[in-house]
């Protein structure tokens, strides 16, 4: 039996993951992480903490679904008490993915923007079209619900960094994320991302490659947060086999 510790477990999709981990016969929520209880029902052998020191401790595995700041404090933690970690927050700022990077030396990580399968395999279509379709302007729109804290997605970028490396471009030289006022003709290289909000859309990405007389657009639609908290569990088998190092979900479904 694996346990599980989750980071963030009153969020979205943290209760979604308590859920899933009941049902599983290999793995089970260990260690709760909640600075405080919002009345939902814990299971009954399950720790639950505001110490991620003990969280670290007491999990084979921990799964990370909160904001920058909690992800930042638990890889503080895991340089201390290193343990294999599933992160799934996005935002992360330049100081906390270099964090994440060194952290990786002691411990595996996986860090991934979006942990369906879907996604994955959207990431790597892009990346294709991209390099075979060079001529074609590309375009990224992404909508979330109105909770949601940083724009444009996670997921977004990382297929803008497809779509970039589709081309040999850096997507931070080409990308924009706003058109407003009399600003000229597209430039050829440029990638735009574009992100909506509103309702409660759980997430759905369009990537657009548009020619003279045809365009192709991939769409990817997230329907339940239950696809994350699957796929991020499936990492979180995995991950514990591994020698430490950085991965993604790709890494992961073998993509």
């Amino acid at each position: 039996m694996i346990n599980v510790g989750i980071h963030g477990s009153t969020g979205r999709v943290g209760r979604l993951l308590i859920d899933s981990l009941h049902k599983d016969t290999v793995a089970r929520p260990h260690v709760l992480h909640a600075i405080e209880d919002f009345g939902f029902t814990t299971p009954k052998e399950a720790i639950v903490t505001n110490d991620v020191a003990v969280l670290l401790q007491k999990s084979d595995v921990v799964i990370d679904f909160t904001i920058s700041i909690g992800t930042e404090t638990l890889l503080e933690n895991a340089l201390k008490f290193p343990t294999p970690l599933v992160i799934g927050t996005t935002g992360l700022n330049e100081h906390q993915l270099n964090l994440l990077k060194e952290a990786a030396t002691c411990m595996p990580i996986l860090y991934s923007t979006n942990m369906s399968l879907g996604v994955a395999v959207l990431n790597r279509l892009v990346e294709l079209a991209s390099k075979s379709l060079s001529d074609f302007d590309i375009e990224i729109v992404e909508q979330h619900h109105r909770y949601k804290k940083d724009a444009p997605s996670g997921t977004a970028l990382t297929l803008g960094e497809h779509a970039a490396r589709g081309r040999g471009l850096n997507l931070d030289d080409v990308r924009i994320s706003g058109r407003n006022g009399l600003i000229g003709e597209r430039t050829k290289d440029e990638i735009a991302i574009m992100a909506l909000r509103g309702g409660d859309i759980v997430g759905r990405h369009t990537v657009g490659f548009y020619n003279d007389g045809e365009f192709i657009e991939m769409n990817h639609t997230a329907t339940s947060r239950d696809t994350f908290a699957k796929g991020a569990i499936k990492a979180a088998k995995w991950i514990i086999n591994q020698p430490n190092g950085l991965y993604t979900i790709s890494d992961c479904l073998g993509l």
